[in-house]
């Protein structure tokens, strides 16, 4: 075995998030349009005489390392449901680049990154629909992450439709490092039952086609926590401003806003002009994730 294994867990963006139902165990259904960025935390592997886990990097500060932790949790899964596939004990070295508590997959996208990681360091292939069955024990949104490719999902985030086309586009998210706690949002949701999404255009390659379907959803989450957080809405309007975006919104619970961009240049402009006028917040600017 090699000395140093790596995976990325890349941003989780809801480009729209309809809230549809709500189910008797709490948890609610959702119909959304999910996308990645290019722009990721980082996990790394390798061999030790446990499983262990050390968080560093720029939002690592304060994150627990013990057995609690998600990222632990999908080692222990794994490991209970393909006990030999990796006999080796790993140390594994989360470096969190992207925001808590923000919206973009957070736990969730380590999470899957790791059984990605594990699965690939095995002598056999893991089946697909396999490795999403255990993503899915681990949490609703670890199964879209597992993908980290655009996708609509639906349920409670475990049913997945991978999309096999998709416009190439790019994208700008700003946070106010604000934490967001989703299930505040959720208490603040007046109406927990609406309509789907409408039906996505076959293919999707245009960046203008999907902002006219776009242009037609929303995300449910976004008004209630703009309630909590007011500035979510001063960065939708600043975004939803900028020279050549497609569509400004908040994506998952917030408290990130993102803005689509049909071009690298457009998208790292609008960056640079974030950066500016809230130098204290978090700006990236990156590639959305392509189909395979």
């Amino acid at each position: 075995m090699a000395d140093i294994f790596v995976e990325t867990a890349p941003a989780k963006i809801n480009l729209a998030l309809h809230v549809t139902g709500r189910r008797s165990d709490g948890y609610h259904e959702l119909d959304s349009l999910v996308v990645f960025a290019d722009v990721a935390d980082e996990i790394e592997a390798s061999p030790a005489p446990n499983d262990i886990l050390k968080v560093t990097g720029p939002f690592g500060t304060g994150l627990t390392s013990g057995e609690g932790n998600l990222v632990l949790r999908a080692v222990a899964a794994f490991r209970a449901n393909w006990p030999d596939h990796v006999p080796t004990r790993l140390a594994f070295d989360l470096k969190k680049n992207l925001p808590v508590a923000a919206g973009l997959g957070g736990g969730s996208a380590d999470a899957a990154a790791v059984l990605r990681l594990m699965a690939a360091l095995g002598p056999a292939l893991i089946p697909e629909h396999e490795l999403m069955a255990v993503a899915a024990q681990l949490g609703a949104d670890v199964p879209m992450c597992l993908l980290s490719r655009p996708c609509r999902a639906r349920g409670i985030g475990e049913k997945i439709t991978a999309l096999r086309s998709f416009p190439k586009l790019h994208v700008v998210l700003v946070n106010p490092l604000v934490p967001v706690v989703t299930a505040d949002v959720f208490r603040r949701l007046s109406i927990h039952q609406n309509e789907g999404l409408p039906d996505l255009p076959e293919p999707l390659t245009r960046p203008a086609q999907l902002g006219i379907w776009l242009a037609e959803t929303r995300n449910d989450l976004e008004p209630p926590a703009v309630a909590l957080v007011p500035v979510i809405g001063q960065l939708h309007d600043a975004l939803g401003k900028a020279p050549g975006c497609v569509l400004a919104r908040m994506s998952g619970s917030g408290a990130t806003v993102f803005g689509l961009f049909g071009s690298s240049t457009q998208a790292h402009q609008a960056a640079h002009d974030l950066r500016e006028r809230w130098p204290g917040y978090w700006v990236a600017a990156a590639p959305v994730i392509e189909p395979d």
